[in-house]
């Protein structure tokens, strides 16, 4: 069970490791955009590239509702042992105690630490320096059951959430695997998750998570434009004379150069190679951003076309 790319990376690992998989469940097919153009999840397209391919195909199931009787008496009919989920949605109890070996989930950070939606953004957010993958099985809670296995990797300094992503896939596939082998061989002694002292949530991400301050410290405002790029992207407004624009961010780095005469959001610029805005605390050099309608560009991109005499972002 799963929808996005990383769940596509999991499902081929195990394709590829030949267990048996007697059906996959998705989410349903959304129109989008303009023209409303069917838009499928990740896990099927891969499934409908797969059967082109090769000729053959997996029962695939996209249900609306995880109560509905239908899916519930379908789902049932696979007859699987094991359910396997990576990024999907929280399950009902009829769903989840199903199979006889039980379900479990595949979630990007070492439990109990960031269970949530985001928890590959808010570890680079927050500047942690490393991170994970826990496979553990469902309970009635969010991200709560007890673990089966862990893997950890280390976050880079200036690592994004996309190179993040499929590091965490890869070592993901690996730790996948190896639980359902234990599972099936009766090697798995789950144990329940120790709560720590403080618990650091990973909540969906919106619009204002990616909202840039120019009060706060440099570096934090670093781990924000890393947490969030290549998607969704940090973003901020450029004030130039009579408009202002949104402007998404998607790399920068601390500039030890700070001008604590300037106001937060201050922008200084040689006009060819740095785009250096002020910090509440040091500064921050503008590597890649993104006006609006426009492409993304690197700051020597940018710079080529910057004409404004007075900007500054708010």
């Amino acid at each position: 069970m799963g929808t996005p790319d990383f769940a596509v990376g999991i499902l081929e690992a195990m394709l590829n490791a030949e267990y048996h998989i007697v059906g996959v469940v998705t989410t349903p097919d959304k129109p989008s955009g303009r023209g409303l153009k069917v838009n499928r999840s990740a896990v099927k397209e891969f499934l409908l590239q797969r059967e082109a391919n090769t000729g053959i195909s997996i029962p695939l199931l996209q249900p609306v509702s995880l109560k509905d009787p239908a899916f519930l008496e379908a789902l049932q009919s696979w007859q699987a042992d094991l359910f396997v989920v990576v990024a999907f949605r929280m399950l009902p109890k009829v769903v989840w105690s199903m199979p006889p070996m039980g379900t479990f989930n595949l979630h990007a950070s070492l439990l109990p630490q960031y269970r949530g939606a985001a928890p590959i953004n808010w570890a680079i957010i927050n500047g942690e320096t490393r991170t994970g993958v826990t496979t553990f099985f469902l309970d009635e809670h969010m991200d709560t059951g007890a673990i089966i296995g862990q893997a950890e990797v280390s976050i880079g300094p200036d690592e994004n959430v996309g190179s993040l992503h499929d590091r965490l896939m890869e070592v993901g596939k690996t730790l996948v695997c190896d639980s359902i082998r234990r599972i099936f061989q009766g090697e798995v002694e789950a144990l329940p998750q120790e709560e720590p002292g403080q618990l650091l949530p990973a909540p969906k991400l919106s619009r204002e998570t990616g909202l840039l301050d120019w009060q706060q410290d440099a570096n934090q405002l670093h781990n924000l434009i890393r947490g969030l790029s290549p998607y969704p992207g940090a973003h901020s407004q450029l004030r130039m004379q009579d408009k202002a624009l949104d402007v998404k961010i998607y790399a920068g780095q601390p500039s030890d150069q700070n001008k604590p005469n300037l106001k937060p959001g201050a922008i200084t610029t040689d006009g060819k190679s740095y785009f250096r805005v002020q910090c509440g605390n040091g500064s921050l050099d503008i590597l890649e951003l993104q006006l609006p309608g426009k492409k993304r560009l690197n700051i020597r991109e940018f710079l080529a076309g910057w004409r404004a005499t007075e900007a500054y972002f708010e």
